[in-house]
């Protein structure tokens, strides 16, 4: 009996030291890790009830991929929002479900339109503006679907960013804002002057909103036939610049001291 106890025994510590040789802890790291992330479709992403794989390498089955939109059609269009909603680790795969699934997708608090009162105040009319719950950059995707990563033989030992990265040929899990992909698209002396919260000539005034934020005040004038508009960024006493625009675009820069009562004695700009 004491044999058979001790080989009980043995049984049961080799079956924690199999468990623990899986990794157990590392896989439920990955799914907390994966599970609710955001993405963008890079590519149309069918419907499908059954994992649509990708290899390693990025690459899909083409005709697989047609099959399931032919019959289903798109979970999200490229460019879409979408959501990693659970995830799971089956042999040698790991299944990432999106949006919820084939029958999940958009929500009904996306399309919720609530009244603010932050920011702009009241509309036109004195109506007040609203926003839309969940209304992002992205448009979220119509429906919900799920992907495989298919690897050849045991599921690689890595981070979960390292994951997110086989999938970026269809989904791009690295979101920016729209103002870090504006600064990428303008030129960098411009970009420059931006991070260092100054406006130089040439800027447009998105441009310059991103370096110096709202003006607090606006003035406009009219000579010789040509509209110009200042931006005023400062209140007596201290420092004061004025940004001048013309048709849109900074023709002058101007940084003054205001004194108490308003008076404004001109500085020189900074030389740059």
């Amino acid at each position: 009996m004491r044999i058979a106890v001790h080989a009980l025994a043995l049984a049961v510590a080799g079956c924690v030291v199999a468990d623990a040789a899986l990794d157990d802890a590392k896989r439920q790291e990955l799914i907390r890790d994966l599970t609710a992330e955001y993405g963008t479709a890079r590519v149309i992403i069918p419907r499908s009830k059954k994992p649509l794989d990708i290899q390693p390498d990025g690459s899909i089955d083409a005709r697989v991929w047609g099959a399931a939109l032919n019959k289903s059609g798109p979970a999200a269009r490229e460019g879409d929002l979408i959501q990693i909603t659970r995830v799971e680790i089956k042999g040698d795969r790991v299944i990432f479900e999106l949006n919820f699934g084939i029958s999940g997708g958009r929500k009904w608090w996306h399309r919720v339109q609530v009244s603010g009162g932050g920011g702009g105040g009241a509309g036109a009319g004195g109506r007040q503006r609203g926003t839309t719950l969940g209304n992002g950059q992205q448009t979220h995707a119509p429906g919900g679907t799920e992907i495989a990563l298919l690897f050849d033989g045991e599921i690689p030992q890595q981070e979960s960013e390292e994951f997110l990265k086989l999938l970026r040929p269809v989904l791009d899990f690295e979101l920016r804002s729209a103002d870090e992909m504006y600064m990428d698209s303008i030129a960098p002396e411009f970009r420059a002057a931006i991070e260092q919260q100054e406006v130089i000539e040439g800027m447009d005034r998105d441009m310059t909103l991103l370096a110096k934020g709202k003006p607090d005040r606006k003035v406009r004038d009219f000579e010789d036939g040509v509209e110009t508009e200042d931006w005023i960024y400062g209140k007596p006493p201290g420092d004061v610049v004025f940004v001048t625009f013309e048709d849109g675009t900074v023709i002058g820069v101007k940084h003054a001291h205001a004194n108490l009562g308003g008076r404004v004695s001109e500085r020189k700009p900074i030389e740059r």
